[in-house]
């Protein structure tokens, strides 16, 4: 059982948003490039969100001894400054993507898969993740891990072995369970910054920035506060205030005219038609004696 959902977490991260992909371009005829955009857009955001994290937030939390501190304000800090990174870089990735590469591609539908690619392949790589540690312990299950590795880390390497071949069925499972919430987010971020366009006022980039802030900013000062489960159900309501925010900004989307087919000219007659000779008696009398 330990085995099979261990395994089944990362498969799930990988599946759910090409299922997801697959729905949408199914039922709402979107093209699968969008997703496809979606998902450079996050990897695009990423060059620069994660050095930026690394460097400039990370010396900022040097500095404020975050590093050691497990809850009240430095940790609130943290979550906020991470947040705030967050929307800021994947936020406005998405709206100089509406503003430059998508401008004949911004209907509600659209967004969705825009958006879907955007969380898919973020989900995407971290179930390759899951499933590369998921190889690993079942590589290293059952082996004398003095053989394998140095005498400093075998302690370490088995303290977290066994824990995670005993974590519950349900924790395991937790990866995949987080990154449904992720795709809604990312789903409605992406109809929220497109109202930027649609509806022609930039303080919808602000709102769609403050609200991934927000949500980044509860996961990281609930996780270590108050634990996983409470995290995750905070992130759920969340999300799920993010789908009914997404159906709320729906607007009807216009249909394709219908197709007709343009009617044939009519024939040209007198002295400015185009086409074979007149027949005259005189060129019948001239066809008999050719050839």
């Amino acid at each position: 059982m330990d085995v099979f959902v261990h395994g089944l977490n990362g498969i799930l991260m990988i599946a759910m948003p090409l299922a997801l992909g697959i729905f949408l371009a199914r039922r709402l005829g979107v093209s699968w490039r969008l997703f496809m955009v979606g998902g450079l857009t996050f990897l695009a955001s990423q060059v620069l969100h994660l050095p930026f994290n690394s460097y400039v937030l990370g010396a900022a939390f040097e500095r404020l001894g975050v590093s050691q501190a497990q809850q009240g304000m430095p940790l609130a800090i943290v979550a906020i400054l991470a947040g705030i990174s967050a929307g800021v870089f994947e936020e406005g990735a998405r709206y100089l993507v509406y503003r430059f590469w998508l401008k004949g591609e911004r209907s509600w539908s659209q967004a969705l898969m825009f958006g879907a690619g955007h969380g898919g392949v973020e989900a995407i790589l971290l179930g390759m993740l899951a499933t590369y540690g998921f190889v690993q312990a079942m590589a290293l299950r059952g082996v004398d891990l003095a053989t394998v590795l140095p005498p400093e880390q075998v302690e370490l390497a088995r303290s977290q072995i066994a824990a995670y071949w005993a974590m519950p069925w349900y924790d395991a499972l937790m990866g995949a369970f987080e990154r449904v919430w992720a795709l809604c987010l990312q789903v409605s971020m992406a109809i929220m910054v497109l109202q930027a366009f649609t509806r022609r006022s930039v303080l919808w980039l602000l709102a769609a920035i403050v609200w991934h802030a927000l949500v980044d900013a509860v996961a990281i000062f609930a996780l270590p506060t108050w634990g996983a489960y409470t995290m995750e159900a905070l992130v759920a309501v969340l999300a799920l205030g993010s789908v009914g925010l997404a159906f709320a900004l729906r607007v009807p989307e216009p249909e394709p005219a219908p197709y007709t087919e343009a009617p044939l000219p009519a024939p040209r007659t007198g002295a400015g038609m185009v086409g074979a000779p007149e027949a005259t008696s005189e060129k019948l009398d001239d066809s008999r004696f050719s050839g």
